[in-house]
């Protein structure tokens, strides 16, 4: 046993001197084919070597083995953030910083659908007390105190839209046996249309149709009552989202300069002053859109209602009243309304009062969307047609109609509020205030640090 342990010592030890010397036929290769030059012969390893100090930044790293530890005369290697190319720094640091956003945007989508009600009834109140803000400053100028202005605007803003729904349902109630009937005997008109008319549809076909109809209705008969409960359902959370948007409208209205200071109160020191003077501006942009969308969609249910009126198509001015209602979907709404009035006029008055009415109501929104939203609108809201398409349908799809109509706010909004603050950060820079937020750090500080030496070197 003594001379196997003997023997296996002397192996490791001849082993070792074997490994130092191909590290040191591995240094002079490295320095010959970097054209340093043949390096100096490297002496074995010393059996204790001392431990080696930590190296500095954009230095090797002195590892045993490392041609750069055991040769402190070839040159230093770059630091590893140095050799990265520049654009791929950027992307890299727009990366993680664009993964964090989607992050925090997908967290806070995920809690607005938990409260959605909240949020949506919010919106509502802060659209309504927009309209209805003015109002109460006419009145105080008047002389009346805080309180009193806002409970008349209030109640009188309330009362208003209280009597445009409840006439809206009032006049659907007692249109509808007419407008069951007339409806009756449109389809029986399209019938006979369909069977004189080119397509060459028989009437076996047109009853094979309805009775697919009917049992496909009988068949579905849970699903329609289920639907039914669910629109109950919907109607209490309308009902209870439009009591938040009341109380919620009364308080903004009363009290939204100190809500306002409060939220400011939130922000930090550094950036209180631009949030400060974004904010009027936001308001102003909220305020000019919304009277410009309830002038815009009062002029289209005027016109339009009018034009059904004189085509003599039935409930012309319920059609009108959800025409001034749809209004405030931009895109989706106008489509939707206008088809309505199309149909209506379909099943009671023939292809050719639909074919009428067709062309009053895309006469009047060519009319408005080349001359009126442009007037009226003006340069207060300024969001490309692209950025409403993409707005809209992104608020549709996460909170339905009601996200569909504060989508488009939003981004206006939104689009006021960053103009301002880049605009506002560079006019601070321009009289010398300081930048907010961290300096450059890494690499990056490495070469500003260098430029600077450098610029200072010319000087």
């Amino acid at each position: 046993m003594g001379k196997t342990a003997g023997w296996l010592g002397r192996l490791g030890s001849k082993l070792s001197r074997m490994e130092a010397r191909l590290a040191a036929r591995r240094a002079v290769v490295e320095a010959e084919t970097a054209g340093v030059g043949p390096a100096p012969t490297v002496p074995p390893v010393p059996p204790a070597a001392p431990v080696p100090p930590t190296p500095a930044p954009g230095t090797a790293a002195a590892v045993p083995g490392h041609p750069h530890a055991q040769h402190p005369g070839l040159p230093e290697r770059p630091h590893p953030a140095s050799v990265v190319p520049w654009g791929m720094r950027v992307a890299a640091e727009v990366s993680w910083r664009l993964l964090m956003l989607a992050g925090m945007l997908w967290v806070l989508m995920k809690v607005i659908s938990e409260v959605r009600l909240v949020v949506l009834a919010f919106a509502a109140a802060l659209l309504v007390t927009a309209l209805l803000q003015p109002f109460v400053v006419r009145l105080r100028r008047l002389g009346l105190p805080r309180g009193l202005a806002t409970a008349v605007t209030a109640v009188l803003g309330f009362v208003v839209i209280g009597l445009v729904g409840w006439f809206v349902v009032w006049q659907v109630m007692e249109n509808l046996d007419d407008l069951s009937a007339r409806v009756r005997d449109g389809i029986n008109e399209l019938k006979l249309w369909a069977l004189d008319s080119p397509f060459h549809v028989t009437e076996k076909q047109i009853n094979d149709i309805a009775k697919n109809l009917t049992e496909t209705i009988g068949t579905n008969t849970e699903q329609i009552t289920s639907a039914g409960l669910q629109g109950v359902t919907v109607l209490v959370e309308v009902l209870t989202g439009m009591l938040l948007a009341m109380f919620s409208t009364l308080f903004l209205l009363y009290d939204g300069a100190r809500i306002w200071g409060w939220v400011l109160g939130l922000v930090p020191a550094a950036a209180r002053p631009g949030v400060a003077g974004a904010g009027p501006r936001a308001w102003r942009t909220l305020t000019a859109y919304v009277r410009g969308t309830v002038l815009v969609a009062l002029i289209d249910a005027i016109f339009i209602g009018l034009g059904l009126y004189f085509l003599k198509v039935p409930m012309a001015v319920p059609l009108a009243v959800f025409i001034f209602l749809f209004a405030f979907i931009p895109l989706v709404g106008a489509v939707v309304s206008g088809a309505l009035a199309v149909v209506v006029a379909l099943v009671t008055q023939g292809p050719w009062t639909a074919l009428l009415v067709l062309g009053v109501v895309l006469a009047v929104q060519q009319i408005e969307g080349h001359v009126l939203q442009p007037f009226i609108l003006g340069r207060a809201v300024r969001v490309h047609p692209l950025a409403v398409v993409l707005a809209v349908a992104a608020g549709g799809m996460v909170a339905g109609i009601g996200g569909a109509v504060v989508a488009v706010p939003l981004v206006a909004v939104t689009n006021t509020v960053v103009g301002y603050l880049k605009a506002y950060s560079r006019d601070q820079l321009l009289h010398g205030a300081t930048p907010i937020g961290p300096g450059p750090h890494g690499a990056t500080a490495i070469e500003q640090a260098a430029r600077e030496a450098g610029s200072d070197q010319r000087a």
